[in-house]
């Protein structure tokens, strides 16, 4: 049986769960925070809401962990002088 490869020093990371913002979710390996997705596979990705799409490069999804936060959801507790 082959062993698993890891960095020396570092413990194997586990599959984490991402979700898109259709609801579809990916069980993953991966340190990041938010990955984006830009196969587009599926037939409704093209009127997503969820779609971005930037300039010069493809379009993609934004997947982020199951449980994070929002990106932005600290800003909903500003308290903006008027």
């Amino acid at each position: 049986m082959p062993k698993s490869r890891s960095r020396p020093g570092r413990p194997a990371a586990s599959p984490v769960t991402f979700r898109a913002g259709c609801g579809r979710e990916w069980n993953l390996v991966s340190p990041e925070a938010d990955l984006a997705y830009t196969e587009q596979a599926f037939p409704e990705c093209p009127a997503c809401p969820h779609r971005v799409e930037p300039e010069g490069t493809l379009p993609f999804c934004t997947l982020r962990p199951v449980g994070a936060a929002h990106p932005f959801a600290a800003l909903a507790a500003l308290d903006l002088p008027e």
